[in-house]
């Protein structure tokens, strides 16, 4: 029978107790994390979000009725406790805060009680993922989710306060906005009032922040939620949240600077981690060739080595027949791996598959001095040791190859580095190490569309001494962006923006956009750059993933309080659901018949 706590004042949380208080008399309340009934001596631990303490129940101190209740408490009842802090008469659990001191109640309620919940509420839970999202309100009273959600708060607490230091305005920009075909798809919002008309939500506040600065607001920040219709993987969801900035008056030095100066603070305040300034940078050309990724893992060496010029007059076809189609061959060399089972190699020649790659070429080198490879017989001894040695191989190295256009070298051995590096455990979670990507391709060209798209967006800046080849070859132009990278993982990325007119048409020409065409999409945006636009550039972090790293954390899932799963749906509620005829009539929607599909 649930109890009321009128009357009663909670004094402290349950893991801000300590040895201090003994003596004291303290009200807490919390959640029952387990019950022991040793026969007229009860241990009850209650926890609330600050962490556990126990609670004791003792015939002799302890009054008659009180000592019977406790024994009738279970797991997940909520509670409230009055009572004396005490050093505790048992062991010490140096496991928990309060591992010293106990509370010994004189008033005890049951303000409600819980059926059997459906997993154990505790850390590191082995329950599967889907049953934990269905009753999340339960998954969220664990510990480390409730860490996770502690750091997140103090992460935005912490950039609100410093990016307001350095002259930022907060302000926030639109949810019902304009559909544009840009990017990813839109999350479509139908009009009521406009039957037929659809407003899109952002998937980034990226026009307005623009507009923002042709507004003179000069420093603008937000912490933007933002919304794609995309297929999710482990690190997306339909909707995340941006912390979002752009400048007025600047050039890429700027940018950095400030945003070093951000992750310095963040790291050390949070995670008292020392950021070395300056960070590390990297032209994008620089990373694909060493790492095959313009997101490179710094942790580890690995690096991708070019050895077309060794191989180019071999007797091997695939090395051959790649080059004189344009590509090259690189290889990584796994150190001491050079007795890799056989299965092992063909499982990574599967998973390279995957990106594009036909295969993976291998040399094992043996302990003794002796060749395994895969193309020996295509190579007189003396290309194989040139091979051997551009690739620095020692006796007990793995040389693995890959042979095809460069973006598909790049992309097969850059996530092979990764996979190996898993394999080899050598990501050290506790290690942070920053990159700044620089010197993007403005352009890159899809073979879907047959055409240039814009590898950031169509409003990024070239750097002006490219701009002369903007019309005769776009793929060669670079642009004035950057990406933060961590660990692998890209956290952030903007660019200095185009505020000059000519340029502008330039880039809508290379796209393949007419200028109706442009018009219809960014019209508000082209007409304000007619009124005085200041010169501008911006960076957005992706700040789940941002804090799913300084939490060590693999999935962004884990950071985030109600998240969807790989379909979009939302598993404890059940959304996305079907609306009500009523719903549909008023918005002047009619829903087409799902055809039954049968897999084959």
């Amino acid at each position: 029978m649930a109890e009321s706590m009128q009357g009663l004042k909670r004094t402290h949380r349950c893991g801000e107790l300590s040895a201090a208080n003994v003596g004291e008399t303290v009200t807490i309340m919390g959640w029952v994390q387990k019950n022991r009934n040793k026969g007229g001596l009860v241990f009850t631990d209650v926890r609330d979000r600050s962490g556990i303490i126990q609670v004791v129940c003792e015939e002799g101190t302890t009054d008659a009725a009180i000592i019977e209740k406790a024994a009738s408490l279970r797991a997940e009842y909520v509670v409230a406790v009055v009572g004396k802090v005490e050093r505790r008469s048992g062991a010490v659990n140096d496991k928990i805060t309060t591992g010293e001191i106990e509370v010994i109640p004189s008033e005890l309620r049951v303000l409600s009680e819980s059926q059997t919940p459906p997993f154990p509420i505790e850390e590191n839970s082995k329950t599967k993922e889907d049953i934990r999202l269905k009753y999340r309100y339960l998954d969220l009273r664990r510990p480390d989710l409730q860490r996770n959600l502690r750091m997140k708060s103090q992460v935005m607490t912490l950039t609100r306060q410093f990016f307001s230091d350095e002259g930022f305005l907060e302000v926030e920009t639109p949810m019902l906005g304009k559909t544009t075909p840009e990017g990813a798809r839109d999350y479509l919002v139908p009009s009521r009032i406009h039957p037929g008309s659809f407003y899109g939500l952002p998937q980034s506040p990226q026009l307005y922040k623009q507009l923002l600065m042709c507004s003179g607001v000069d420093r603008y920040i937000q912490i933007a939620r933002c919304f794609r219709d995309e297929d999710l993987r482990a690190d997306r969801q339909p909707e995340f949240t941006q912390i979002d900035m752009e400048l007025s008056f600047v050039d890429v030095d700027d940018v950095i600077e400030v945003n070093e100066k951000y992750l310095k603070k963040l790291f050390k305040e949070v995670l008292d981690v020392d950021v070395q300034l300056p960070i590390q940078r990297m032209t994008w050309q620089e990373a694909m060739n060493r790492y095959g990724s313009d997101k490179p893992d710094l942790r580890f060496g690995m690096e991708l080595k070019d050895v077309s010029d060794v191989v180019k007059d071999c007797g091997f076809a695939v090395f051959t027949g790649a080059l004189e189609n344009g590509g090259s061959v690189r290889g990584i060399n796994a150190k001491g791996q050079g007795s890799m089972p056989r299965k092992k190699i063909d499982k990574l020649t599967a998973f390279v598959k995957d990106y594009g790659a036909k295969g993976l070429a291998y040399v094992a080198l043996q302990e003794d001095g002796t060749v395994k490879s895969s193309f020996a017989k295509f190579m007189t001894d003396e290309q194989m040791d040139g091979l051997v040695k551009a690739m620095d191989g020692e006796p007990g190295d793995l040389l693995l190859f890959a042979a095809d256009k460069n973006k598909v070298v790049w992309d097969s051995l850059g996530a092979l580095r990764v996979e190996l590096a898993k394999q080899l455990e050598l990501l050290d979670k506790n290690e942070y190490r920053f990159v700044w990507i620089t010197e993007f391709p403005l352009l890159e060209w899809s073979e879907e569309q047959n055409r240039f798209v814009a590898m950031h967006h169509p409003f990024t800046m070239p750097m002006e001494e490219d701009i002369q080849y903007i019309e005769s070859d776009p793929g060669r132009v670079r642009a004035k962006a950057y990406d933060i990278v961590l660990n692998g993982n890209e956290i952030g990325g903007g660019s200095v923006r185009i505020f000059q007119d000519d340029i502008q048409e330039m880039m809508f020409k290379a796209l393949g956009f007419t200028k109706e065409q442009a018009y219809s999409q960014f019209g508000f945006l082209l007409d304000a750059f007619k009124y005085g636009v200041p010169p501008h550039a911006g960076l957005a972090y992706g700040l789940d993933r941002l804090v799913m790293l300084m939490a060590k954390q693999d999935s962004i899932r884990d950071v985030i309080a109600f998240p969807k799963i790989k379909d979009a749906s939302c598993l404890m509620t059940e959304a996305p659901t079907p609306a009500s005829e009523k719903q549909l009539e008023e918005l002047s929607l009619a829903v087409k018949a799902q055809e039954e599909t049968i897999e084959e």
